[in-house]
């Protein structure tokens, strides 16, 4: 029978020697071929800016991903996806992987900001601006930690870190035998959005401090103001009118576009000569200080100079541990982004300052992803603030407080040459601030993100502000900003946020060593059944027994 079989093979692979491929190596792949790839985890991935200011490009250029997962303790990252947690992020490291031609960068942020220390988000926070300002062709991911990410980067960790101390054949081995994680956007290339719109009222812009505090400020002066303008006897000298504007981590173009339509485009409008001074609200939220942001200083005599005088005077007298002083900036026309809102109307000749707990402009707080709402102290110590940027709902009650007397004070003239006593307080009882509606708002504010790309003329946010500001003032418009088509200002990119796939994958050194061993293989096997007749001999010889010696 064997002899048979022999000379079936024999015959065969002589005179038919494809049809051992056709038979032998689809069933030899079907064997040792691994399981399809696996979809190890499904997350959301949040890219960071990309927008175009003036013609001046900012943010990552790319949105598009499809490579293998590294951390920074790989020796090679070029064409990698580099995963960095927070608490080790550096820009040395960040540099580091733009450098080597890194396929994408993705940044895992902790769900718990207040765990974090506060060096590490003050260090983030400083790195914030440059890199949004650097040009980065690479494409950078925030992605939120859950326990799967993190199982995903430990992994590729070990297998990232193990290489260092090994010889070459053991890093061979360990690379062809270890795990690692396909990365893959589901989203297509960032292209420019032609149909948008700023409304004058990064997924991860929630804004809680700057500037979620001066809407939410602004909000309860309109409705402690509105109940003294509903009577004749109680309406001030003053018309009050009450702004919000988008776009204003984009040079305040909201501002600029409103000021332009109604002093350039208009014949007759308010703003030409009747205002006494402009005031905004920048970052009121937190701190024990309060300064007045100014381009030119106040003169004596002027509304402005009242107004001055009279936030002294009510801080001093009904709230010694908050320190108030003037700061005095000039604008600085060169500058590609302008320090402050007031700015905007300065440009305009029209007296106007920033009212914020922050000393300088130029403070990380104002523009950073960690600017978020306060969590509950039961994880810190006691009396123990938060870490990072936040909003304290007592201060900011207190700092509007200070806002709604002193503009009081001054509109309806009851300054201190008047006669009228420091401690004098008018908005007491029934005309109070209220803490759980400014609470309310700011958390309502804080719920979503604000980032100007997502706040179009449909937007949920809106349409909220205009009913709130309805219920309580007269004649409330909405104004849409877009950009010039020819000339624009800004460019805005979609694919802000993806979803990102982890595949568990082998490495493409699997599949050369998986190949050799498959070839290695049929060449045995092709080798064995050519010499069958051999081979059975040997083993019939090997296996026959031996005759017994009489």
């Amino acid at each position: 029978m064997f002899e048979e079989a022999s000379e079936v093979f024999d015959n065969m692979f002589k005179s038919s020697f494809p049809l051992t491929f056709i038979v032998f190596i689809p069933a030899v792949l079907i064997l040792v071929s691994p399981l399809p790839a696996e979809a190890a985890h499904e997350f959301t991935v949040y890219r960071m800016q990309q927008y175009d200011l003036q013609g001046q490009p900012y943010g990552t250029r790319n949105s598009i991903l499809n490579t293998e997962a590294r951390t920074m303790e790989a020796d090679v990252l070029s064409r990698r996806c580099v995963l960095m947690r927070l608490a080790d992020f550096s820009f040395d490291k960040y540099q580091k992987a733009l450098r080597q031609s890194a396929g994408a960068v993705v940044i895992m942020l902790p769900k718990n900001m207040s765990a974090m220390p506060q060096d590490v988000l003050q260090q983030f926070m400083e790195l914030e601006p440059d890199m949004l300002t650097t040009e980065t062709i690479v494409p950078v991911y925030f992605a939120i930690e859950d326990d799967e990410l993190l199982s995903i980067y430990t992994q590729t960790l070990t297998s990232s870190s193990s290489q260092g101390s090994l010889s070459a054949a053991e890093v061979l081995l360990h690379t062809a035998t270890a795990n690692g994680f396909q990365m893959v956007t589901s989203g297509a290339q960032s292209k420019a959005i032609s149909d948008w719109a700023i409304t004058s009222l990064e997924w991860l812009s929630y804004g809680a401090d700057s500037n979620g505090s001066g809407v939410s400020m602004l909000l309860e002066l309109a409705r402690l103001f509105s109940k003294l303008y509903t009577y004749k006897r109680t309406h001030a000298a003053y018309n009050l009118l009450f702004f919000v504007s988008g776009g204003g981590k984009f040079n305040y173009q909201g501002t600029k576009r409103w000021l332009e339509d109604n002093l350039d485009h208009t014949d007759s409008s308010l703003l030409q000569d009747n205002v006494a001074f402009v005031m905004c609200l920048d970052t009121v939220g937190n701190g024990d200080s309060l300064h007045l942001h100014v381009s030119k200083p106040p003169k004596e005599g002027t509304p402005q100079s009242s107004l001055l005088k009279e936030l002294e005077m009510v801080i001093s007298s009904q709230y010694p541990e908050v320190k108030f002083s003037m700061v005095h900036k000039k604008i600085n026309l060169a500058d590609d982004m302008l320090a402050w809102e007031h700015e905007r109307f300065g440009i305009r000749r029209l007296p106007a300052f920033t009212l914020s707990h922050l000393p300088s402009h130029r403070s990380v707080q104002r523009s950073s992803i960690m600017d978020v709402r306060s969590v509950s102290f039961s994880r810190h110590g006691a009396g123990e603030p938060p870490s990072g940027p936040h909003v304290d709902v007592k201060r900011l009650c207190r700092n509007t407080k200070v806002v709604a007397e002193a503009l009081a004070r001054v509109i309806y003239n009851l300054t201190e040459k008047q006669g009228a006593p420091g401690d004098l307080q008018i908005f007491t009882e029934q005309m109070q601030v209220q803490e759980e509606q400014l609470a309310a708002v700011v958390e309502w504010l804080t719920a979503q993100p604000r980032a100007a790309q997502l706040v179009d003329k449909d937007s949920s946010v809106v349409s909220t502000l205009e009913y709130h500001l309805g219920r309580h003032l007269k004649d409330v418009k909405r104004h849409y900003v877009k950009a010039d088509k020819r000339d624009p200002e800004f460019v805005f990119y979609d694919q802000l946020k993806q979803t990102m796939n982890a595949y568990r994958v082998k490495p493409a050194i699997f599949d050369l060593l998986l190949a050799v061993c498959i070839a290695a293989y049929l060449g045995l096997m092709y080798l064995a059944i050519q010499n069958f007749g051999v081979l059975y001999g040997i083993v019939r010889r090997l296996t026959q027994p031996k005759a017994k010696a009489h």
